[in-house]
């Protein structure tokens, strides 16, 4: 690698949206930053790619984007100037039931309210405070273990969010499909729908939907990063890519390094330029279910039964809250359902940059054992097919990638966790271990700056902006 031999101020090593949001964060501060990737091209989860046939544009991991459009950082750093362009749907997401029914999320919270019936007062009553002051919500949320900003809303939030999504919805729904709606929701936690905790992802992702949205970026996921590099660079960083970081030894000199890596990549990297206590927790540091993931390209729409299933930008395949818990109740045991929990998006009714005139990409994955390699396509397109009679008829091509792939591609997905470890109570403030400042590891210049760091999962880059905000406090004497 060759690279200016006065020392950096700051290396980071994974160019994912966390790495690159440090990056900026840091770039900004005045400091001389270079990001390592040790791929060809930089994203992490944000890669777009043509995995199935020419002129196809598949995101190989995250497609759909509440968390990125309801950053508290992103939303600072103009990055409809560099190139990124979200596109809405019309509808954020549509639960489908059987029979041709299905319940939506609109982006008015009243419309949603209106097609919810008996539930729909309960849902105004929950989620239109939280979706009201989305952004003091945000600020909070996406934050680190501290006092919130905002005491009283979190106070209220934190209330229904410790419950169950279990105990959530049997308390305050009664219509089945509300329960399904919200179950859908919950279940991006990828922990069991009767742990403590798990309704609170429900109300997050929920309350985004009415808030920001569940949008696409024009063109692949890969824009937001795409974004992010070229403020980056023109902030002054640099970014090497083909350059992988097995040890220390393969860093370039400087005053800080930040790993966008999760805890046990960065026990074998620091290795014994860590306290031995903190190596043994980054060790024993929990991983999640894997993925089973598929990229179709497709003759034309999927041929949904319900009407709002065609207009909505992601669905949420399962079936009943019952239902829902019990495929991801089974993959915590080891176990593969045979009507999983399966996440749809359909980007290309809405960009048609994805897909050539007349023809469309359809992206899906399911929740697996963490490190399965079993092929889950029948089990997946046999959920489609239960709401779209006739789907496999639209099957031009397909790519699937089992857990050990998903790692491969990506070596922070270990046996296939796209969270950077489980979501569970401990790992939600324990992230990766209990600390005030989880981004400093306890040794000489080193930090934390990925998804296994708070606020945890998701396109947003805040483990980054606050690993940085870490770093030029406590290393360049930067008031907090």
């Amino acid at each position: 690698m060759k690279t200016d031999p006065k020392e950096y101020d700051a290396v980071i090593v994974g160019s994912g949206p966390n790495g690159l949001s440090a990056g900026v964060k840091l770039a900004q501060g005045g400091l001389k930053v270079i990001i390592l990737e040790a791929k060809s091209t930089i994203g992490g989860g944000t890669r777009t790619q043509e995995l199935t046939e020419p002129g196809f544009l598949h995101d190989v991991c995250s497609a759909v984007h509440p968390t990125a459009a309801g950053s508290p950082f992103l939303n600072t750093l103009g990055l409809h100037k560099f190139g990124l362009e979200f596109i809405h749907p019309e509808i954020p997401y549509v639960h489908p039931l059987d029979h041709g029914d299905a319940v939506a999320a609109f982006r008015s919270i009243e419309k949603t309210a209106e097609h919810l019936g008996i539930d729909g007062k309960a849902y105004l009553k929950i989620f239109k405070e939280f979706t009201e002051h989305w952004d003091y919500l945000s600020e909070d949320i996406f934050g680190t273990l501290r006092i919130p900003k905002h005491p009283l809303l979190m106070a209220r939030f934190g209330w229904y969010g410790l419950f169950s999504a279990k105990l959530f919805t049997n308390s305050l729904f009664k219509d089945p499909r509300t329960k399904a709606l919200f179950g859908g929701c919950a279940a991006h936690s990828i922990i069991p729908l009767n742990n403590a905790f798990t309704a609170s992802f429900g109300l997050v992702l929920g309350s985004s939907a009415h808030a920001v949205g569940w949008p696409f970026a024009k063109g692949g996921s890969s824009a937001i990063t795409n974004a992010l590099a070229e403020l980056f660079r023109s902030l002054g960083g640099e970014i090497i890519t083909d350059h992988e970081v097995q040890n220390m030894t393969d860093i370039p000199s400087s005053k800080i390094v930040l790993f966008n890596l999760t805890p046990h990549q960065i026990a074998k990297i620091a290795d014994d330029k860590l306290p031995r206590k903190y190596k043994k927790e980054l060790l024993s540091y929990t991983y999640g279910p894997g993925i089973f993931k598929i990229d179709w390209a497709l003759s034309e729409p999927v041929p949904w039964e319900n009407e709002h299933s065609k207009k909505a930008g992601t669905l949420h395949l399962g079936g009943t809250f019952e239902e829902l818990a019990a495929s991801e109740e089974a993959v915590w045991k080891g176990e593969h359902h045979e009507k999983p929990y399966v996440l749809v998006a359909q980007p290309s009714l809405f960009d048609k940059t994805r897909a050539p005139s007349g023809k469309h990409t359809l992206w899906a994955y399911c929740h697996v054992p963490n490190g399965s390699e079993k092929d889950m396509t029948e089990i997946i397109e046999n959920q489609i097919e239960r709401f779209a009679p006739g789907f496999r008829d639209t099957i031009i091509a397909k790519n699937t990638m089992h857990s050990h792939e998903m790692e491969r591609y990506n070596p922070n997905y270990v046996g296939g966790d796209i969270n950077g470890g489980a979501q569970t109570a401990k790992q939600l403030f324990g992230r990766p271990v209990l600390k005030w400042d989880p981004y400093k590891i306890p040794a000489d210049r080193l930090y934390i700056c990925s998804s296994s760091t708070p606020p945890g999962g998701g396109v947003h880059g805040m483990s980054g902006f606050y690993a940085a905000e870490s770093v030029l406090k406590n290393e360049f004497g930067f008031p907090s």
